[in-house]
């Protein structure tokens, strides 16, 4: 089994057959971080593009997502050893919204690119987004909204972290279905982003300097 092989298997969601080639690869005495740079986020990104451009679905975006998860457990402990993580993104549904597929695709391709997500899950309000993060020292908040009713609360968000004094600390995005770029501007985020991988790509470019 070769990394190329391993990106393959993610990019088809085989989950199981995922497990057994990372369990194989350490047992050999491969490098952790080589594992995922090589062989795990290369399945992933493929998977991402293919959606961004709509040759495949969110099902099969999510299959895949579990094989990449499947297999980064397996290095969790090793990669976290090692600080391979690009950096802490804070990551949630704002209050009063409970839909989450958005923001765990989300999510899925900031992980595919190396960083480490922090997810709130759904209905968070500013306080949980504060402290998380406060608590993980995290560069970015993205904030996700499927609703034209929820999609205002982003303001409070960043009206609190105003009042916090950490507004210039953090770099927020705003996005989801209803959102735009015109409206994420108007409430004071940062960056809009309008599909998942996007918004990975985006995030990453900032940190790389691109």
């Amino acid at each position: 089994m070769n990394f190329k092989e391993l990106a393959s298997l993610v990019e088809f969601g085989k989950a199981k057959e995922v497990e057994e080639s990372v369990k194989n690869m350490l047992e050999d005495g491969l490098n952790p971080h080589d594992i995922l740079n090589e062989g795990l986020l290369p399945g992933m990104n493929e998977v991402g593009q293919k959606w961004k451009n709509g040759k495949v679905f969110i099902p099969e975006v999510l299959i895949a997502a579990r094989a990449l998860n499947t297999g980064m457990k397996l290095l969790q402990e090793r990669l976290a050893n090692a600080n391979t993580s690009l950096g802490k993104i804070v990551l949630g549904t704002v209050k009063g919204d409970m839909h989450d597929i958005g923001k765990n695709l989300v999510g899925m391709m900031l992980k595919s690119k190396g960083f480490n997500v922090i997810d709130l899950g759904t209905n968070v309000d500013s306080k949980g987004f504060i402290e998380a993060a406060k608590k993980h020292d995290a560069k970015f908040v993205c904030m996700s909204a499927l609703l034209t009713t929820t999609m205002l609360y982003f303001k409070t968000v960043i009206e609190d972290f105003e009042k916090e004094g950490l507004r210039d600390k953090v770099i927020i995005l705003g996005g989801g279905a209803p959102v735009t770029e015109e409206f994420s501007k108007s409430v004071g985020c940062d960056y809009y982003a309008n599909d998942a991988v996007s918004c990975a790509e985006l995030i990453y470019n900032l940190v790389k300097g691109a």
